[in-house]
């Protein structure tokens, strides 16, 4: 089945009980990339399936119109609510979660399948190899079409491509501008074609939303701080990701795609922060 990755994604995490309504809201202002979790502690995947299936009702969008993204989350990263049987092998908690994503979802595929965060902060270890062999078993099955990491540094991808010689479709780590935003990580995925998605772009960030050269460029082209962030962020290759729960907002973090900045506006931007 062929399918596009959007250039914009909406983010579910700690949205609890408004989950349903602001998914479909995200989807009626046009948004078409939905990002979720098997993760109860952080996301209410089922109330994501009920935003989705709302929209489907209304005609807003159908199913083959949306790219859906979903992870697999080690035992740490979750609560008392898990997603599958802690005793049972890696592998087994992979098949588990990814069938629990599909049935809060409503569907049989997801575009995409994430491994939110490698097992260690120091670099990929046995348990991520046994991992990605279980969610290349699922890819194989047609139950996800690409699949991704979150939240790994240069290490981490250069050693799962030694180990694997595979490198993912996609990685998704938070951008902090004063760390030269994922400089290192973004030119790696460059290099490989590989889809850098950023998150927390306007929250990790709130210094360089009120720094005169942002605050400058959004006056003079009558926009927010934040859609000048967003038009930059495009400009160097990073797929955003957004959470807003302003309908407005909304609307606005989708209007900086038509927002084009000179080179030297992006320079300036990069090197706020090194």
């Amino acid at each position: 089945m062929a399918f596009s990755i959007p250039d914009f994604v909406y983010g579910t995490a700690w949205k609890e009980g408004r989950t349903a309504g602001l998914v479909e809201l995200a989807l009626r202002a046009g948004f078409r990339g939905i990002d979720t979790a098997n993760q109860r502690r952080h996301y209410f995947e089922a109330g994501v399936g009920e935003g989705l299936a709302a929209a489907y009702r209304a005609g807003v969008v159908k199913r083959d119109e949306v790219f859906l993204q979903t992870k697999f989350t080690y035992r740490p990263g979750q609560d008392d609510r898990l997603p599958y049987d802690p005793a049972a092998a890696l592998a087994v908690q992979v098949a588990q979660s990814l069938a629990g994503s599909l049935e809060h979802l409503r569907t049989d595929h997801v575009e995409s399948f994430v491994l939110h965060g490698p097992a260690s902060g120091y670099g990929w270890s046995d348990p991520d190899a046994e991992v990605w062999e279980a969610m290349q078993k699922e890819r194989s099955a047609g139950r996800a079409r690409l699949l991704g990491v979150s939240n790994v540094s240069l290490r981490h991808l250069e050693q799962m491509i030694e180990v694997h010689g595979e490198a993912p479709a996609l990685v998704q780590n938070r951008c902090y501008a004063r760390l030269g935003w994922d400089r290192e990580v973004r030119r790696f995925c460059r290099e490989r074609k590989i889809v850098y998605q950023g998150f927390s772009l306007l929250t990790a960030n709130m210094e360089v939303l009120r720094h005169p050269v942002v605050s400058g460029m959004a006056a003079r082209a009558e926009c927010t701080p934040a859609q000048v962030v967003f038009a930059f962020a495009r400009a160097v290759g990073i797929l955003s990701l957004t959470g807003t729960s302003n309908a407005e907002h909304m609307r606005q973090d989708l209007g900086s795609s038509k927002l084009e900045l000179e080179p030297e506006a992006v320079r300036a931007i990069e090197s706020l922060a090194g």
